[in-house]
């Protein structure tokens, strides 16, 4: 790691196989070009944005996938102020060579931005927001009322 590299902290990665499976499990998703972004809510008290990665062996060997993954780590480093906060999102990269150079970061960043608006404006991601979130303040819970 370089200097001027400041990695991608624990705190803001997916690491458990729980976690992947819930934001798989919520099942909104979009895709475009070589990507698949799969998000789900967190409830995490500090609503961070984390960032999961999904690179198959199909993808390429060893040197490709490594290259795929750092490629995404920094482009969501510096684009984590364009994302939703409280999200866990998890990127799949379906195939291609890897975009090269500041106008491939570029690509990459624009492409991921707008593949996760996508998947956030979706009715599946709101109502998974909302379990997430409780009930809200001024809304009564299902079932038997206190007066019966």
């Amino acid at each position: 790691m370089s200097a001027g590299d400041a990695g991608l902290p624990r705190a803001a990665r997916l690491l458990r196989p729980a976690d992947f499976a819930r934001a798989y499990g919520h099942r909104p998703r979009a895709a475009a070009g070589p990507l698949v972004v799969y998000a789900a809510a967190n409830d995490l008290p500090d609503g961070r944005t984390r960032l999961g990665l999904s690179v198959s062996r199909r993808i390429g060997n060893a040197v490709v996938r490594n290259a795929w993954k750092r490629r995404l780590r920094e482009v969501f480093r510096h684009r984590t102020s364009a994302l939703p906060v409280g999200t866990d999102l998890i990127v799949v990269v379906r195939g291609g060579p890897v975009p090269a150079g500041a106008a491939g970061a570029r690509e990459i960043a624009e492409l991921l931005v707008t593949l996760v608006g996508r998947v956030t404006s979706r009715r599946g991601y709101a109502a998974a927001r909302r379990e997430s979130q409780g009930p809200q303040p001024g809304t009564r819970r299902a079932g038997r009322g206190r007066n019966r």
